[in-house]
């Protein structure tokens, strides 16, 4: 029998999600929670596995392409014949029951029709001259030319590869036409046309090396002087978080630099404990439990503003969240009660979080909630910041770079191991003096490691 396989609601109340790669196609047997697809949401990418066993016969999406939840995914030939319809004791059919996770159920039984692909027809008679003289290989060679108004068909590799290349897939689709774009189509397009990737480079290491050749702006073509990037996926989402944050939360921030030379030389003895090297340790992972140590001191930055109930509300645990900067935007995935956790425990949390925000396989389990945050800008050789709050949380701190400058160190100029930390908390839920009160807290154990035991 024929079994339809719908986008399911993968969470957070997401109403689509964008088909980033299939795993299977028509005719292939798959067994029961295979993995299916890889469909990216405005938070992260998710496999999903199949809910059947049988042999693929429709895929209703192609790569790229984004769907509603509830919408047609995937078809099945499955064993069995299909069940005769429930009836009621009226003699009606019975609607079928709509499982949690598995969108709206269909108004009918009818296939919903595939939103047709929006194109406009510009004759070449039309195109601007000025383009066409300034580079004359990306004009189509027939006579019009069908321009896409929406992302061409491809999947991903193959978009990475055209970006390599320096190859528009709007002008490789104007001659392939309406299917999806191979990476041997964009390898034949740029043999055609040659690829702008590598002239690039060396017109900018000519522009580098000889004052008689700058690269101006007026030397590039017109296309080629600016990229425009949909507003997608996470992008998208974090976007509309911070806007959010930003105009709702008053923000403030503080600012404080600390001795971590204490610090730094305990890590140091830690990684030549043979029993602690497979932890990794670093100190990331300090601040991390320092952070939980001294939210148990100041509850308010451990807090959210419940505006509709009119509450405060205190957590009584610390779903710590960490920025992550990933190829597809910051994502804030979350350590479950870090509190519970050990140092060598939350060192071996943050590298599993970080390898699973790399490979884009967080889930938005994983997204959801949090109640406190911290942002590694000394990853990137920032030493501080004014992080913006995550939606409905109190506090966001910001830890800087670990610098060697001079400072003074018991009554003498010495060269010490310096970091900054950046606070921002909504002044709604903490006043000036918490905010200060969980900084000096932080900054009490990073630079003295043994006042933790004051505060467990």
């Amino acid at each position: 029998m024929n079994a339809q396989f719908r986008l399911p609601d993968l969470g957070e109340g997401l109403t689509e999600a964008e088909v980033v790669q299939w795993l299977v196609g028509p005719g292939d047997a798959v067994a029961l929670n295979q993995t299916l697809a890889e469909v990216e949401t405005a938070k992260a990418v998710v496999e999903l596995p199949s809910p059947y066993e049988g042999t693929v016969s429709v895929l209703h999406a192609e790569a790229g392409q984004t769907i509603a939840v509830g919408a047609p995914l995937i078809d099945f030939d499955v064993a069995g014949e299909e069940p005769p319809p429930a009836m009621s004791a009226q003699g009606e059919e019975k609607a079928q029951p709509n499982l949690v996770g598995y969108g709206a159920a269909p108004s009918s039984s009818s296939r919903p029709a595939r939103r047709a692909r929006r194109t406009t027809t510009v004759a070449a008679a039309a195109s601007d001259t000025a383009v066409l003289e300034a580079a004359p290989h990306d004009a189509a060679p027939a006579p019009t030319v069908k321009t896409a108004l929406e992302r061409p068909r491809s999947t991903p590799p193959v978009r990475a590869h055209a970006k390599r290349l320096g190859i528009d897939l709007v002008l490789v689709a104007a001659e392939v036409g309406d299917r999806v774009i191979t990476r041997a189509d964009v390898d034949a397009y740029a043999a055609r046309v040659g690829s702008i990737g590598a002239p690039a480079e060396a017109e900018h290491r000519d522009a580098v090396t000889s004052p008689a050749a700058p690269l101006t702006a007026a030397a590039l073509a017109p296309e080629k002087r600016e990229i425009r990037i949909p507003i997608r996926g996470v992008r998208k989402h974090t976007a509309a978080a911070m806007v959010h944050s930003a105009f709702t939360a008053p923000h403030v921030t503080v600012f404080h630099t600390v001795d971590v030379t204490s610090t730094m030389e305990l890590l140091a003895s830690l990684r030549e404990d043979r029993a602690l090297s497979a932890h990794r340790i670093g100190p990331l992972a300090v601040v991390a439990k320092a952070v939980c140590l001294a939210l148990g001191r100041t509850p308010g930055l451990n807090s959210r503003w419940d505006e509709a109930a009119g509450e405060i509300v205190q957590h009584r645990f610390v779903d710590l969240g960490i920025a992550a900067a990933t190829d597809r935007g910051l994502i804030v995935p979350n350590i479950r009660d870090a509190q519970r956790l050990t140092l060598p425990q939350l060192a071996d949390a943050l590298r599993d979080l970080a390898e699973t925000a790399r490979s884009g396989k967080t889930s938005p389990a994983e997204l959801a909630g949090g109640t406190f945050s911290i942002s590694n800008i000394g990853v990137f050789g920032v030493d501080a910041g004014t992080p913006i709050l995550p939606p409905g949380q109190s506090g966001i701190l910001a830890v800087g770079a670990v610098r060697r400058q001079p400072w003074e160190y018991r009554g003498e100029i010495a060269l010490r191991q310096m970091m900054t930390l950046s606070l921002s908390f909504d002044h709604r839920l903490v006043d000036g003096a918490e905010g200060a009160r969980f900084l000096k807290d932080v900054a009490d154990i990073l630079e003295q490691p043994g006042r933790a035991m004051l505060l467990s």
